[in-house]
């Protein structure tokens, strides 16, 4: 709780946990007298006419249970992160905690990733070890996007063909892992209507899709002159460097209909790959590329 924006309310935590445990403890012993000889009083509770409910303490042991509760908790307070923004005599925190038990399973597995680490992309992804422990990185780390048999879905690429928007070579593949990839097509709403009709009407026409001919004369002109050549090229079939897909295969990211290209064009598409070199370590990300190389998409 290190984020208090005054010492205000560092205080109000601090003064409020401890007055609640300590008058825990005073309505603990305002409790524990045992009444004076002979005379009980009840709580006012009658059942059945005659079954009262009498008013005595609690067992000895009992209240001594509840007593040491309240000093285990002030003595928690005194050694852990409980009050506002004190650390704790301990100085703990479940972050400190945490990158302690990533450091120790971290060190008993280092070794095995340095040896993957000095294989080639290639070999290790035709290693039958290597590709499982890759499989097992890629079920915890990637399916949710990619999905379990990393086919994809919309939005999200197909690891498993030969379409790649930034490149499957293993070089390529390493660098998507480690650092990530943003991907945009930007809004081309300005063009209005019915020039983005005959531009969905030219690219699905590409790939061999049905298509209005008029429409497509139109969006081939349109195509070249409004700036869509810049990144897909003069021939439609993509830019690595940039990321801009193939137009003239039959991979569709977000799908192929006419309303669907029709929406890519008009809104533009935001996509974004995380970086993992720094959460996973360069032996993992190593790993991971070779189970994607192992797949069967990327480079031959």
């Amino acid at each position: 709780m290190n984020d208090f924006v005054n010492q205000f309310w560092n205080w109000y935590v601090i003064l409020l946990v401890l007055i609640s445990i300590v008058a825990c403890g005073v309505l603990l012993w305002t409790q524990s007298s045992p009444p004076p000889a002979g005379k009980v009083d009840t709580t006012g509770h009658v059942w059945d006419e005659t079954l009262e409910e009498y008013n005595n303490p609690l067992p000895k042991w009992w209240m001594w249970l509840f007593y040491i509760t309240v000093i285990f908790g002030l003595v928690y307070c005194a050694l852990f992160p409980a009050l506002g923004a004190y650390q704790g005599i301990l100085n703990w925190s479940s972050g400190g905690q945490h990158a302690k038990e990533i450091e120790k399973v971290d060190a008993q597995i280092k070794p095995m990733y340095d040896k993957y680490l000095k294989m080639d992309l290639k070999a290790l992804a035709a290693d039958k070890e290597g590709v499982e422990t890759g499989k097992r990185l890629y079920l915890t780390y990637c399916m949710q996007c990619h999905g379990a048999d990393a086919r994809g879905a919309k939005g999200f690429p197909n690891l498993t063909d030969n379409d790649w928007l930034w490149g499957g070579e293993p070089a390529q593949v390493v660098e998507t892992i480690s650092n990530g990839r943003m991907g945009v097509m930007p809004s081309h709403a300005q063009l209005g209507a019915e020039t983005i009709k005959d531009l969905a009407n030219y690219v699905r026409s590409l790939s061999g899709l049905t298509a209005d001919s008029v429409r497509v004369a139109k969006g081939k002109e349109a195509f070249n002159s409004v700036g869509c050549s810049g990144c897909h090229g003069p021939e439609a079939k993509g830019t690595q460097a940039l990321g801009a897909p193939n137009l003239t295969d039959k991979t569709w990211l977000y799908g192929n209909s006419e309303a669907t290209i029709i929406e890519t064009i008009t809104k533009g598409r935001n996509n974004q790959m995380p970086a993992w070199k720094e959460f996973l370590g360069e032996g993992k990300v190593h790993v991971l590329a070779a189970y994607v190389l192992s797949l069967g998409g990327g480079s031959k």
